[in-house]
């Protein structure tokens, strides 16, 4: 069967509740292990970028304005790891409703709890440094 027969026959065959949260499960791991690796690509590059900076002899502030927006790029992947932990737990928690299985997940103990709603702090990046907030 070609992949045009399979995905042909994916859409006319009703997917299972089995498939469906083998499909998720597998997807989800991938996203997950994406913006890690997006994480550590950028810790990179912010490491290439202040070792040339320093190497190269050019004044201590060349390049801060990149280096500001890269570090925002990161914060900005943390918090998407942090919504992604949380679709991941709404996802067990659907997969214990409907009995398709159990999968250990991230919880609020590991700091995942929606800071916004339990009043915790929240980190976020301004054009002068990164600061830590007290959520309202």
């Amino acid at each position: 069967m070609t992949n045009v027969q399979m995905t042909n026959a994916r859409k006319s065959d009703p997917m299972t509740t089995n498939v469906a949260q083998q499909r998720i499960s597998r997807d989800l791991m991938h996203a997950e292990a994406a913006l890690d690796e997006a994480l550590l690509r950028q810790a990179r590059l912010l490491s290439t970028m202040v070792h040339a900076r320093r190497e190269t002899g050019v004044a201590p502030f060349v390049g801060q304005d990149a280096l500001m927006r890269l570090v925002r790029s990161q914060q900005a992947m943390l918090n998407a790891g942090g919504e992604l932990a949380r679709v991941h737990g709404k996802l067990s928690d659907i997969a214990v409703e409907f009995a398709v299985g159990t999968d250990s997940c991230p919880s609020p103990a590991f700091g995942l709890a929606d800071p916004a709603a339990e009043g915790g702090d929240q980190a976020f990046v301004s054009d002068d440094a990164v600061l830590l907030s007290r959520a309202a």
